[in-house]
C-alpha cells in the first residue's frame, strides 16, 4: 500500500494498554482496521479528532516524503537509527490533562525519553519534504511562541526537540466541565500501566488514503 504521509510513534506492545487504546479509540492502529468502542455514551465523540492517528505517542510528526526519497529506504534508516539508539526509561504511566484533553504521559525524569524523539526527529530528516505554505499556516495560526515558530521553520513541526512532550492522546478537546467526568471514565477501562516503562522501540507508521494511519514496521531500540 503507498501512504501519503510518514510518521514515527511509540505504540504499546500487542496487550491490554494496546487494545485499551484501540477501543477507546476505535481505531487499531496495529492492525489498520476499525475496532469497536467501549460502552461510553458520547466516546465516539469525544475521540473523533484523535481517532485516526491511532493509540500512540508521537516521535517523529508526520512527513510527507522528501523528493528522490523512497519508503524502502525510510524503512533500513528507521533500522539503523534504532540499532543505535538505547531504550529510555521512566517512573511509568499516568493520565493527565493536557491543556484541554487528555493523555497518557510519562512519570518522573523524561529527559531519556526526549532524547529518543529528538533522535527520530533529526537522524530521519533527510526523507522530510519542506513543510508547504499551507502547512506552515495553519502551524501558525495556533499563535506559536518564538521558540516554537523557530522549531517550525527549522524541523517542519512546532513541538519537537526541546518543546517535546510524549503523551498518549486520548480525547480531543473537552469542555472544562467535563474533564472530570472523561477523566473518571478512562480509569474505568484502563488496565494497570506499566511501572516502570520503558520506551523500548519505535513503529514506522503510514498515512493511507483513507486518512487514518497503520503500522509499517516495529524496530526495537537496541543501541
Amino acid at each position: 500500500m503507498s501512504y501519503a504521509r510518514f510518521a514515527v510513534y511509540y505504540l504499546p506492545p500487542e496487550g491490554a494498554l494496546s487494545s485499551f487504546g484501540a477501543r477507546w479509540l476505535g481505531w487499531d492502529v496495529l492492525t489498520g482496521r476499525a475496532a469497536p468502542h467501549w460502552p461510553e455514551p458520547g466516546l465516539e465523540a469525544v475521540t473523533q479528532t484523535p481517532r485516526k492517528y491511532g493509540f500512540h505517542a508521537t516521535l517523529k510528526p508526520p512527513f510527507r516524503l522528501a523528493e528522490g526519497q523512497t519508503p524502502e529506504a525510510l524503512d533500513k534508516a528507521v533500522a539503523a537509527m534504532a540499532a543505535r539508539c538505547a531504550p529510555a526509561p521512566a517512573e511509568g504511566l499516568e493520565v493527565a490533562r493536557l491543556g484541554s484533553f487528555l493523555a497518557l504521559v510519562p512519570q518522573g525524569d523524561t529527559a531519556q525519553i526526549a532524547r529518543v524523539a529528538a533522535t527520530c526527529v533529526e537522524a530521519l530528516d533527510e526523507f522530510r519534504a519542506p513543510a508547504t505554505e499551507a502547512e506552515l499556516a495553519r502551524r501558525r495560526a495556533a499563535r506559536l511562541t518564538p521558540e516554537q515558530e523557530a522549531l517550525l521553520s527549522r524541523w517542519g513541526y512546532p513541538y519537537v526537540m526541546q518543546a517535546f512532550r510524549f503523551h498518549m492522546t486520548l480525547t480531543g478537546r473537552l469542555d472544562p466541565q467535563d474533564r472530570a467526568a472523561w477523566q473518571d471514565s478512562v480509569a474505568r477501562h484502563l488496565p494497570p500501566l506499566p511501572q516502570p516503562f520503558v520506551l523500548d522501540q519505535v513503529a514506522l507508521v503510514g498515512e493511507r488514503a483513507d486518512g487514518r494511519f497503520e503500522l509499517v514496521h516495529r524496530y526495537p531500540l537496541t543501541g
